[in-house]
């Protein structure tokens, strides 16, 4: 059971940042011997909810151990030309590399034609400036030669919406899995509209600069209605088979609202739950012997060396439930030690 590796997460890890909400967090090691840790930031001066979806930009952060903790280096992929897919909001970082060096960060962009949400100004969900940044989400890619950049963005989006399909709405959460031959096989999260249920596709490129071509028409992972609801998936490849960790939004999976999912394929397509699927529980133990009930625990990924996996990286915050956005006042990035 996956989620029996997770070990006591130390408290004073992860990553947090001053005057900034945090969100996120995939880490890799670097040629300098020294983790580093890409993720969402955006400022507190606005609310945590909607402005992810309007403000956040990707930063990367570094350490001298895997569990941090990690301190600001740099933003990574600032605000551009709106006129980019890109353009105002970078989210959703996940780091990899493939074969000749190169540094592959993929991530969720989005733009919009309406002015950039301020302290003054901040708006609510409900918000145009917000429904529009959802539904013009897209997965792009990144790639550096470093670490340290510089970082080269494509002009067009990598996952494009389908209209009248079931991922009409946007591209979003991108699972990377950079394989052995230097293809990629990527998991994303889509939706037909803005009040539908979540669901995951799957493409893959056969190598970082060739194109993305979606392997099956139909979302993969389906469940029944009511728990047909998924996201934030982490893809890798054990050298047998992928394997999948996601968020579970009902409960009816893996038996806890908001807990992980733990899946298994032969081939990225046909997946099955894994015989004990639940990945983790919201329940976190920590490293001073305390336990928490965390409100939230999203976009989980992992830190995989020698193609084993060794660390587990979450969004967390200290709000009092999973809805309740008004009551936050710190999110950050933990660090769970896997056995």
């Amino acid at each position: 059971m996956f989620s029996d590796r997770l070990l006591a997460a130390p408290v004073n890890g992860g990553f947090a940042m001053d005057g900034h909400w945090v969100w996120c967090g995939s880490a890799i090691r670097g040629d300098d011997g020294r983790y580093h840790l890409f993720a969402s930031v955006w400022s507190q001066s606005l609310p945590f909810w909607p402005c992810w979806v309007t403000n956040s930009r990707i930063v990367r952060a570094s350490a001298d151990q895997p569990q941090g903790p990690y301190v600001f280096e740099e933003t990574v992929l600032p605000a551009r030309d709106p006129s980019f897919w890109d353009g105002r909001m970078t989210h959703n970082p996940s780091i990899h590399r493939a074969s000749d060096g190169t540094y592959l960060l993929f991530y969720t962009g989005s733009t919009y034609d309406a002015p950039v949400p301020t302290a003054e100004d901040p708006g609510q969900w409900g918000d145009a400036r917000a429904a529009l940044a959802r539904a013009n989400q897209r997965v792009g890619l990144a790639t550096a030669p470093s670490i340290n950049g510089p970082w080269q963005r494509r002009d067009e989006a990598i996952i494009q919406p389908r209209p009248g399909k079931w991922d009409g709405l946007m591209s979003t959460n991108p699972a990377p899995c950079v394989l052995p031959d230097d293809s990629i096989l990527l998991v994303y999260k889509s939706t037909a509209n803005q009040t539908d249920l979540l669901r995951l596709g799957v493409s893959k490129a056969e190598h970082y600069n060739a194109d993305f071509k979606r392997l099956s028409d139909e979302s993969i992972l389906n469940f029944d209605q009511t728990n047909d609801h998924v996201e934030d998936p982490y893809v890798w490849y054990d050298g047998n088979q992928f394997q999948l960790i996601m968020k579970d939004m009902e409960g009816g999976i893996c038996g806890e609202q908001y807990g992980g999912i733990h899946a298994c394929s032969p081939d990225g397509i046909h997946w099955r739950l894994a015989d004990l699927p639940m990945a983790y529980s919201r329940t976190v133990k920590w490293d001073n012997g305390s336990t928490t009930r965390q409100a939230h625990f999203e976009r989980p990924q992992l830190l995989i060396e020698n193609g084993r996996p060794t660390y587990l990286f979450a969004a967390t915050s200290d709000a009092n439930s999973e809805t309740d956005y008004l009551t936050i006042t710190r999110t950050w990035t933990m660090v769970i030690p896997l056995a």
